[in-house]
């Protein structure tokens, strides 16, 4: 079946698919980007590793108690003992389990000497809200910004806080940064909406070298027939993460064209 919506299918970003998907774009981008680099560049995938608790505090939870009247009772193995019973009864709580996280990016190195000159990452979940996730990304992101690195940033999640850019203040559902050395602080944002195309873009690269277009649009529908998608997700059912009312609506109209709902 034909991807669906015009630009970035919201079902994809369902958390039991979203981790599928970054993993096979990465991969989708650096198939689609290796020929068109050669002989000057090759592209690497690379693992950033941390360890998280998820939304929990690094604190063992306290469970709250309830206190009883003493109360005795006759042991009866040993005559005119009276023994206490236990005043106060435990609750089941969750503690928080470390979870070791790895998060896939890529790097367009210079063949020869292997100087990292593009970092394209993909934002996940995690990167988007308050915790370890976050904490990693932005200090590999500041190193980034601070270096001679061209930086190519994805965000096609809708939930989250975005990353901070200044000089924009219009909340849109998805963005692409591209933060090219040379014009620092400067940087160009294409910020689009459920219902748009996704931009395409030119991945910044060393100053007269020629630089090719990525489209995600037909990679992200790429990935979607070859992962057979369509087969996964129900259309009948609305988007998880939810669609805002008239994205929804817009949505239901689109689905039932296709015969999808």
């Amino acid at each position: 079946m034909a991807y669906p919506f015009p630009g970035m299918n919201p079902y994809l970003e369902h958390p039991e698919l979203w981790p599928g998907v970054h993993g096979r774009l990465i991969v989708a981008i650096a198939d689609y980007l290796s020929p068109q680099l050669r002989p000057k560049y090759f592209v690497a995938i690379e693992e950033r590793i941390y360890q998280t608790t998820g939304d929990d505090k690094l604190l063992v939870g306290i469970p709250d108690v309830i206190v009883q009247k003493s109360q005795t009772a006759i042991n009866p193995k040993i005559p005119n003992i009276a023994v206490a019973t236990p005043v106060v009864q435990p609750k089941t709580v969750t503690v928080p389990i470390p979870e070791i996280v790895k998060e896939r990016y890529l790097e367009v190195r210079k063949v020869g000497t292997k100087e990292v000159v593009t970092v394209i990452e993909i934002l996940s979940p995690k990167n988007k809200r308050l915790g370890e996730g976050r904490n990693a990304y932005e200090t590999k992101r500041q190193r980034v910004l601070g270096s001679s690195t061209h930086l190519v940033e994805i965000d096609l999640l809708r939930v989250g806080e975005p990353m901070l850019v200044f000089g924009y203040g219009t909340q849109n559902d998805y963005r692409i940064l591209v933060s090219r050395a040379e014009n620092r602080p400067q940087s160009d944002l294409y910020a689009f909406d459920l219902q748009d195309i996704i931009p395409s873009f030119l991945l910044p690269l060393r100053t007269g070298d020629s630089e090719p277009l990525v489209d995600l649009q037909s990679l992200l529908a790429g990935i979607y027939d070859r992962a057979s998608y369509d087969l996964v997700i129900d259309y009948s059912k609305e988007a998880v993460p939810a669609l805002l009312e008239a994205d929804a609506a817009w949505a239901n109209t689109l689905l039932r064209e296709k015969d999808l709902r």
